[in-house]
């Protein structure tokens, strides 16, 4: 009853400004996804050195109800757009993720990048784990919380590639001891633009000897 008379009083206006729905099926097509795969080579030109491969369902600057969907979800604290975003990722995913040789038959481990739990309070909820815990709806990989961030990091969103390089420096750690974390670790995240966070998350798993760490997410850009 409390739902409908919030409805009732503020109206659900979708990703595209119609009222009803947070989503509707025409903005679903109109949606351009463009998956994208950056191997090891491409991410160490970037100065990348941790992580293996980063896939993004698609481009943050190509697909403007992409854009708009990630950020009602993330600022707008939409949760139920989770759904939508996951299910975007598993497609890239199945498309797109390679698995090294050496790891074919061993089942992947989501973990989703951390939040400081300050930035969690504030926001009410991580949008990573949110996305890990719809992918693993679909895939039936576990989800881990194997990472945690030691210290606030601020927002990177107006910084630059430096200034991020050096407020993330060692501000991950691994929650697994040495020897016992997961050998093919799949991070998580909404959105990925230098890499600098992803690639610090896969330092702190390396550290405590992850083989292959793939990231994936839901724009690029």
């Amino acid at each position: 009853m409390f739902n409908i008379l919030l409805d009732f009083l503020f109206p659900r206006r979708s990703i595209g400004g119609r009222e009803g729905a947070w989503i509707t099926e025409d903005e679903r097509k109109q949606i351009k996804l463009t998956p994208l795969l950056l191997d090891k080579e491409a991410l160490k030109k970037k100065g990348l050195k941790f992580v293996d491969a980063i896939i993004a369902a698609g481009s943050y600057d190509d697909s403007p109800l992409l854009k708009k969907a990630i950020l009602t979800f993330k600022y707008g604290r939409v949760q139920t757009l989770g759904p939508e975003l996951g299910n975007w990722m598993t497609g890239a995913i199945h498309g797109l993720l390679i698995p090294p040789a050496r790891l074919r038959d061993t089942t992947p481990v989501l973990c989703p990048v951390p939040l400081h739990w300050t930035r969690k309070f504030q926001r009410g909820f991580n949008q990573a784990l949110v996305l890990a815990e719809q992918i693993s709806n679909r895939t039936s990989w576990p989800v881990r919380e194997i990472v945690r961030r030691i210290r606030p990091t601020g927002h990177q969103a107006w910084r630059s590639r430096s200034e991020r390089l050096t407020a993330l420096t060692d501000a991950f750690a691994s929650t697994e001891r040495r020897g016992h974390a997961p050998q093919y670790v799949i991070l998580i995240d909404d959105i990925c633009t230098t890499g600098t966070t992803l690639d610090e998350c896969a330092k702190a798993l390396k550290d405590a000897g992850t083989d292959a760490v793939v990231a994936v997410v839901a724009a690029y850009g």
